[in-house]
């Protein structure tokens, strides 16, 4: 039961005004490819962030574990730091809902009728790992899911992108980020437990320009716990900003609330 709740809850998370001033050029290129310090490169990808009020896209997500294969269109919805909202169903029946606040952790799915209604330290639980709001909404944006000033690290190139790397590595976790160095945006995030046999691969394919903002267009996500490999891809269709939006969400009657347990 738990592997099942794991994966809704990992395909949840990722179905994550003023226009955005363009982040600073950074000058001394040699070899075509800009030579700066750490301090420069994080400095571009905070200036970078999304400044948007809503936005709202439809996403075609496919998800795979094992044998088990989904294709899905979910509708994203999010009120800037306040609120992600997704929703996919088909002829008209909502087939599972998610509201997602900095408190509050809330979803059903039909087949079979459960829910789940609680906060970020309950899903940390079952997931392993701490997750909060910032950090789902930062990686439906295709910024650093973790403070990148909260530590020191070290830049090099490769590939054309911009490596950062911790000076000295989380005792919990290895962690790896690649940068555009087109719109300083990320455009892959690896992150390992080795002790746990985990890994992480976040990749960024393309991104929309929209009023001046980064958008991700095209997301696929790898997540590994030992012989166990889950692969979700998402395209961003129809992506809008700065609308009015609604965020309706209502536990069905009659529905089972999901238990979580160290079972």
């Amino acid at each position: 039961m738990i592997k099942l709740i794991r994966a809704f809850v990992l395909l949840m998370l990722v179905i994550t005004l003023n226009a955005c001033k363009s982040a600073k050029a950074i000058t001394g290129t040699k070899g075509g490819f800009s030579r700066v310090t750490s301090g420069q490169l994080i400095s571009a990808h905070i200036a970078a962030k999304s400044k948007f009020k809503t936005l709202q896209s439809k996403i075609k997500v496919a998800y795979k574990n094992g044998d088990n294969d989904l294709m899905q269109t979910v509708t994203l919805r999010i009120e800037k730091d306040k609120t992600i909202w997704l929703s996919a169903g088909a002829l008209g029946i909502v087939g599972a809902r998610a509201k997602i606040t900095p408190q509050k952790v809330q979803f059903y799915k039909r087949f079979p009728n459960e829910y789940f209604n609680g906060d970020f330290s309950l899903l940390s639980k079952l997931l392993g790992t701490e997750v909060d709001f910032e950090k789902l909404q930062n990686l439906l944006l295709g910024e650093s899911l973790y403070n990148l000033k909260a530590t020191d690290y070290k830049v090099s190139a490769k590939q054309n992108l911009y490596r950062l790397q911790p000076k000295k590595q989380n005792v919990m976790f290895d962690l790896v980020l690649f940068l555009n160095p087109k719109n300083f945006k990320v455009n892959h995030l690896e992150v390992s437990q080795p002790l746990k046999s985990r890994a992480l691969n976040i990749k960024y394919a393309a991104y929309s320009v929209l009023e001046m903002q980064h958008i991700p267009k095209d997301i696929k996500i790898i997540a590994q716990e030992s012989a166990d490999t889950t692969t979700i891809n998402m395209q961003f269709k129809s992506t809008t900003l700065n609308e009015p939006l609604r965020f309706p969400f209502k536990i069905p009657d009659g529905f089972k609330e999901i238990i979580i347990t160290d079972e």
